[in-house]
């Protein structure tokens, strides 16, 4: 019955924190969304922070797992990489929280928020660290520093598919793959 009561709960933060953001959820709309008491929320949680904070480590794994499923042997390490990249973009594109959380931060700058996003860029960014470091190891790239390497990675994607968009069409999943083997992986250099 707890872990029933404690889902509800979750369910219902999730779906304040989606609709209104962060500042503007408060233990009240999410006991009412529950529909249980805001003592029970307590009896889960210290505070709105720390259920949020279980939110987000839910969102942050749902996103991982997201991407190691599309991880294949059979494909190159630029093949793997841009199905990884793009699949943790489109989960954060699609996502409604993750919507929300971007757009209060930008919009107002929540400190809590702001972490977040740290905190969801910094875990996206390891994880493709070690992807790129998997690929050095085995040979199939050469060395670099896997952490800068990632680093340019996830902003070239970030541009294509956000900030490209915002004045031009769309890219396809296959152009921007293109676009990332020609400047990333292949150069510009004809020699």
């Amino acid at each position: 019955m707890a872990i029933d009561r404690k889902k509800l709960i979750i369910d219902a933060a999730t779906k304040s924190f989606s609709l209104f953001g962060y500042k503007a959820t408060t233990m009240d709309q999410v006991a009412k969304l529950a529909n249980v008491g805001k003592g029970t929320i307590y009896t889960f949680f210290k505070n709105k922070e720390e259920l949020f904070d279980e939110i987000v480590t839910t969102l942050i794994m749902e996103m991982k797992d997201s991407a190691e499923e599309i991880l294949d042997d059979r494909l190159s390490f630029s093949e793997n990489l841009h199905n990884v990249l793009f699949k943790i973009l489109e989960f954060r594109k699609e996502h409604q929280l993750t919507i929300k959380l971007f757009q209060e931060e930008r919009d107002m700058g929540t400190p809590a928020v702001s972490e977040v996003i740290q905190k969801v860029e910094t875990v996206t960014l390891n994880y493709i660290k070690g992807i790129i470091q998997d690929a050095i190891d085995k040979g199939d790239i050469k060395q670099c520093d896997p952490e800068v390497a990632a680093f340019i990675m996830l902003k070239l994607y970030i541009s294509l598919i956000f900030d490209w968009e915002k004045n031009h069409t769309p890219l396809e999943k296959e152009e921007i793959a293109d676009l990332f083997e020609i400047y990333l992986f292949q150069g510009l250099s004809i020699r």
